[in-house]
């Protein structure tokens, strides 16, 4: 083979600027489209996890409540789950295993009783950590 057609052939094997250009506004367009889907679902995770801690946090107050007979105080709080509040003759747990688990954000989960939603209210308050909100800014709670 002549130089002259090597040069020709590796010339040849190289893309264009317009192909690469083309190829990079498909990527963005595919990068716009699919970014936010999948960023919301990381939202409703979040939200879906929320909602199960307060499930198993809601079980063992109730499991609480069985034992001693009544639930723990809002000054008493979660933290009556692992530890005994008071020193109360009934109380036979802990009743969660791991602890209190923070709530997908970070944060401790709020806790009253009695509550205005029912027996007691055990929420989070979302992503910003602020009182109310909406989609995944909003409280997760027990009601």
């Amino acid at each position: 083979m002549k130089k002259t057609n090597l040069l020709k052939t590796i010339r040849q094997t190289g893309f264009t600027l317009l192909e690469l250009l083309v190829v990079m506004v498909i990527i963005g367009l595919l990068a716009g489209y699919v970014g936010p889907k999948y960023f919301a679902q990381i939202g409703k995770s979040e939200t879906k996890t929320a909602k199960a801690q307060i499930e198993a946090l809601s079980r063992a107050l109730d499991t609480y409540r069985l034992d001693v007979g009544h639930y723990p105080s809002s000054e008493q709080g979660l933290a009556a789950l692992n530890r005994n509040p008071d020193n109360e003759a009934k109380w036979q747990g802990p009743y969660l295993a791991k602890g209190v688990p923070a709530d997908p954000w970070g944060r401790q989960y709020q806790y009253r009783y009695p509550g205005e939603h029912g027996d007691y209210d055990v929420w989070s308050l979302g992503s910003d950590g602020v009182s109310g909100g909406q989609d995944a800014d909003s409280d997760v709670g027990n009601w």
